[in-house]
């Protein structure tokens, strides 16, 4: 999960989505004036207003983004090469990294969570590491009959929709994307990281326009609302939905009725067996649920160790920086940081320390950490609120197994059936491949930080958009992309 919006707010989305926001008004619910007006005026042709614009792609009106982007997605695909696509992402590149430092400042400051250095590390592997054009790989077949070709074609007009936590990472990873694929997009960014994003995007903008490629390849409105979510899934100009943020607002964009790419939140477990490098698992475990304050979906967020090696990976973890708790620090901080859900059953964060530094929590407490301690650690049962709620701050509960066996059946427990990401630090081949059946998680990382399968400290592309629950994975350009099918019959072309 990336922290997102309220409840009440997802509940809002879905009831406009699903009654559709473009119904027609009933006779009681027509104004006075528009009743009482005569039906020559009544059919008058609709003038739009005049679009209202920040400048280099941020709008004042939601419909003028769009129109925009439209428009910009048709001279994109008429009037620009692959090689434009190149060199357009490629300056784009170059823009991002001048900026990366001052983003990264901003980002903490407006949004007060996470770390400036990890977010830089960030950064650089979205920059870095998202694909561009060279992904859209062409299929040929030659037979008999004729010559078919299968390629990537472009969607269209995109809607993307975007989280706090990861906020000009996500922007900057769609963008590359989206636009590689030959889409346009709009963005409706994470209120509380609307500065920062428009910043980052009117820079995009510029990177675009002084490599030569048109203006409003992605736009957004300078006020980020959830209105303007529901007016992109009403726009017949909109020809995809994608969500990255939490499980409420990936369901709701999944009733849109348009084809939705959704990333979910995760609950990534680690399972720590008796064969396992000690030393290393303690180094990367407090490596990866300290990144960025463990506000990003796929950092570690529960450790199930079993109980030949448990002692030995709390010394190794307390070794490398973390702060163990006692029993009655584990339960004030679970008072302090976790709540009942509003509705339903289950927990879930306190938005008041999502993100915060380890050591700033640990002071509510009574605990006077260092301000370099960057994890405090909890010994725990099964189903402590911290396992089984994503609890987005670097607070690591572990849990004492008997065996694998009950490591495996806990993880995926707690797990949750998001098939987001797991880790297990082990060198039983027979383990890691029964935990990786049993998971079916999207990411799957073998003694390493989780941030491994994103890429950063492991090999592969990155991506800020993990698509479990529509499926899709680490997404690139292909991921908004439509296959299509060129076919040559009668024998044509071929010439062997």
């Amino acid at each position: 999960m990336e922290l997102d919006i309220s409840s009440q707010e997802i509940e809002s989305i879905v009831r406009k989505v699903l009654s559709g926001i473009e119904q027609t008004k009933t006779p009681a619910q027509t104004p006075a004036w528009q009743a009482a007006a005569a039906p020559a005026v009544q059919k008058a042709a609709y003038t739009a207003p005049a679009p209202v614009s920040d400048g280099l792609g941020v709008f004042e009106r939601v419909e003028d983004a769009i129109e925009a982007a439209w428009k910009a997605q048709r001279e994109w695909i008429t009037k620009y090469k692959i090689e434009d696509r190149q060199r357009v992402i490629e300056a784009m590149r170059r823009a991002s990294r001048a900026h990366i430092e001052e983003w990264c400042h901003k980002i903490v400051e407006e949004t007060g969570m996470g770390r400036y250095e990890d977010k830089v590390a960030k950064h650089l592997a979205v920059i870095n590491k998202t694909p561009g054009p060279e992904c859209l790989t062409t299929e040929a077949l030659s037979g008999d009959t004729g010559l078919m070709l299968e390629e990537y074609g472009p969607f269209g007009v995109i809607a993307a929709i975007t989280p706090t936590t990861n906020p000009t990472e996500t922007i900057i990873n769609n963008s590359i994307s989206m636009i590689a694929g030959g889409n346009t997009v709009v963005f409706n960014v994470h209120p509380r990281a609307k500065n920062v994003c428009r910043e980052c995007l009117q820079v995009l903008n510029r990177a675009i326009l002084d490599a030569g490629g048109p203006e409003n390849l992605i736009t957004m409105t300078k006020e980020p609302t959830m209105e303007n979510v529901d007016k992109l899934a009403a726009s017949p100009k909109i020809r995809m939905m994608v969500g990255t943020g939490g499980m409420g607002m990936v369901n709701a964009l999944l009733h849109s009725g348009k084809k939705c790419i959704g990333a979910g939140e995760g609950n990534p477990p680690v399972i720590v067996d008796e064969t396992a490098d000690i030393a290393l698992a303690g180094q990367k475990i407090y490596e990866g649920a300290s990144f960025d304050n463990n506000i990003v979906c796929f950092a570690e967020k529960e450790v199930f160790a079993v109980d030949a090696i448990y002692d030995g990976l709390l010394h190794e973890l307390q070794k490398n920086g973390a702060y163990l708790v006692n029993k009655q620090q584990a339960e004030q901080l679970t008072r302090l940081c976790i709540k009942k859900k509003a509705k339903g059953d289950g927990y879930e964060p306190n938005k008041d320390w999502v993100g915060k530094n380890a050591s700033v929590i640990l002071k509510q407490i009574g605990v006077q950490a260092p301000d370099s301690c960057r994890l405090a650690i909890m010994e725990v049962e099964m189903d402590h609120p911290f396992v089984m709620c994503e609890q987005l701050m670097p607070i690591l509960p572990i849990v004492r197994v008997r065996d694998f066996e009950q490591a495996l059946e806990y993880a995926v427990r707690a797990e949750r059936g998001n098939r987001h990401t797991a880790s297990m630090f082990s060198k039983n081949v027979d383990h890691m491949t029964a935990y990786g059946k049993a998971i079916e998680s999207t990411i799957f990382v073998k003694n390493s930080c989780t941030k491994a399968g994103l890429g950063i400290g492991g090999e592969g592309h990155c991506t800020m958009t993990i698509a479990g629950p529509t499926g899709e994975g680490i997404t690139n350009a292909k991921s908004f992309c439509r296959r299509r099918r060129c076919t040559l019959a009668e024998g044509g072309l071929r010439i062997v």
